[in-house]
Order: structure tokens, then sequence, then C-alpha cells
């Protein structure tokens, strides 16, 4: 895992038989972090966690720039709109307006559950928009679905690094 705000490298799975997916995850909210480490750790799934706390680290983190240098690209971001600073939706219309990062499924992790967030999401090029969970086990429910659909079933796009051409 690598997050800024804290500091260091710890890797999230031991497991190298399959690929280790790379998630961006946008909060703001240190509570809500750790749950998602958690929930995201008892998945099974082997996978590098990057934490951005506002808009501006989330933009960092996905260019590879400052603290994130270094760092594979993300293969999925998760992304909260109400962050300090840089809002989700400006981070998701940055994202989706870039040729270099577009093509990042980028899923809107929020607790909003107004028209006007959703669809400003989707009108922006989300890809997907899920209501934070609130339950415990829903929240389990929501990593395992991430697992399994986007980690697992859906064949995402080559990505294109900014910094290095195709990665």
């Amino acid at each position: 895992m690598i997050n800024p705000d804290i500091g260091g490298t710890v890797p999230e799975s031991a497991s190298g038989a399959a690929r280790t997916a790379v998630i961006l995850l946008v909060e703001d909210s240190i509570a809500d972090v750790r749950l998602m480490q958690e929930v995201l750790r008892e998945t099974g799934l082997p996978h590098e966690l990057l934490i951005a706390g506002d808009g501006e680290k989330a933009l960092r983190a996905i260019r590879r720039e400052g603290e994130y240098a270094g760092v594979r690209m993300p293969d999925i971001v998760l992304l909260d709109l109400n962050l300090p600073g840089m809002d989700g939706r400006e981070v998701l219309r940055t994202i989706k307006g870039d040729p270099a990062l577009r093509r990042t499924p980028v899923l809107v992790l929020s607790t909003s559950t107004a028209e006007s967030d959703i669809a400003a999401s989707y009108d922006a090029h989300a890809n997907c928009y899920l209501s934070k969970p609130v339950d415990l086990g829903d929240f389990f429910r929501l990593a395992e679905a991430l697992r399994d659909f986007w980690l697992r079933l859906v064949i995402l796009p080559p990505k294109i690094d900014p910094i290095g051409g195709l990665s």
C-alpha cells in the first residue's frame, strides 16, 4: 500500500498467483480508508492500494507525480465526490478529459444519492456510481463485487502511461 498521507509502503497481499491489481482510493475520511483497506484485504484479491486524501493528490497519483513517482498506474479509481479542495467531480472531469488517463475506470463511491450527483457523474463519463455502504456487511459485499466484476471479469483497457506510453 502506498499512502503518502501516512507514509510508507506495505504489501497488501503476499500471493503472487494473480496479477496484483492497483487500486487508487480517493477518500478523505480516515475511517472509510481503514474500512476499505480491511474489506479489500479480506477479499483475498492481490492488490496494491494507493490512497489520496484530496483531489490534487488523486491527480498526482494517477499521473505518477510527486510522492507517487515510481508507483504503477492504477487499474481502477474509487472516487469519493466530497473532497477538500478540488472535489471528486473536478477530479473525474480532469481524468476523463485527459487522453492519457481517460481509459482508467473511475468508480464513484459516494454517500450522495442525489440524482444531480449521479447524473453529473455519468455525464462526466464515470464508469459506475456506487452508494457508499453504511452497514459493514454491505461494505464487504461491495468489495467482493468490485473484486469479482472489475478485477476478475472485466477486461481492462491498455493504459496510456502519461510518463512512458502504453503500460
